[in-house]
């Protein structure tokens, strides 16, 4: 045991912190949700919260709000993740073959990675602009000059998909974080399991399907996770372009915000809690395979 006590009392203070600050805060935030701690004067003590159990997730299920709510954060993410995926694949693949300009290209197409969800959601809500005709501006306005004004439409406004629309920004500043995970991974690939494949008389396309893609599950696994994790996180994007009034664009975060916002600090820490789990069942398996895979 001696011979733990030096790391441990090394690494002791990040502990404590991360103890305080994340588990402790979790704890308690599950702690409100099962409270009825709905009001400013409970908040504030002058009312003391009751324990209530689950009435309020029974009550936030219930809801036809928050189960529409729930289905834009799935239209979210199917289209985000498989947007930046698709298109972060497909450009590294290209990549991977020497091109002129290459370098420079994987320069530009990072380059929205470094840029804040808030500086782009300034932007990309002028570009999503659902006025049409005359007073077209943005996206609408460039399919108008071109002679594509068939294209126009409400984008973010749209009713049904109007969530679906938010998603092309956050495809645009997250697929190039894809395409460097798959050109990584691309280029780890030995140049000796190439050179056999050819040898074989395998064509490129077979080499890419049989030898490469094969080992790039690591890669498409990481991938996944992390844009799946960062759409059901997020909130700045959206509530840059559109607002928390807005039915259509509406996702759990922004049920939280507005919530908390009306001192409902119950059904906000329940939303709180509901996305936790989410993402718990998104990642928890991940690292359970990632760990068994360390030890075979």
């Amino acid at each position: 045991m001696k011979k733990y006590a030096a790391p441990l009392l090394l690494i002791s203070p990040s502990l404590i912190l991360v103890g305080i600050f994340v588990y402790v805060l979790m704890a308690q935030n599950v702690w409100t949700s099962l409270t009825d701690n709905h009001t400013a004067a409970h908040a504030n003590g002058v009312q003391p919260s009751k324990f209530v159990g689950l009435d309020n997730y029974i009550a936030l299920l219930s809801s036809p709000d928050f189960r529409h709510s729930l289905m834009n954060l799935v239209i979210f993410t199917v289209v985000f993740l498989g947007g930046a995926m698709i298109t972060g694949f497909v450009w590294a693949w290209l990549l991977d073959r020497p091109i002129k300009g290459g370098r420079v290209f994987q320069t530009i197409y990072l380059f929205p990675m470094a840029v804040s969800f808030v500086a782009s959601g300034v932007v990309w809500r002028w570009l999503l602009n659902s006025n049409q005709g005359e007073s077209a501006s943005g996206l609408n306005r460039l399919f108008q000059m071109v002679g594509l004004g068939f294209l126009q439409n409400p984008w973010w406004n749209n009713i049904t998909w109007g969530i679906a629309a938010i998603a092309l920004p956050a495809i645009w500043q997250l697929s190039g974080y894809v395409m460097a995970l798959f050109l990584a991974g691309f280029r780890g690939v030995p140049d000796e399991l190439r050179e056999a494949g050819r040898m074989d008389g395998a064509s490129e396309w077979q080499i890419y399907r049989h030898v490469i893609f094969p080992q790039l599950t690591p890669i498409i696994m990481s991938a996944l996770v992390i844009i799946a994790h960062m759409s059901l996180k997020s909130f700045d994007l959206i509530m840059s372009i559109s607002k928390p009034s807005n039915y259509q664009t509406k996702i759990p975060a922004v049920d939280m915000f507005v919530f908390k916002s009306s001192f409902d600090y119950a059904n906000a820490a329940a939303v709180g809690t509901i996305l936790l789990i989410i993402v718990g069942v998104l990642i928890v398996p991940y690292l359970i395979q990632q760990h068994r895979e360390r030890r075979s």
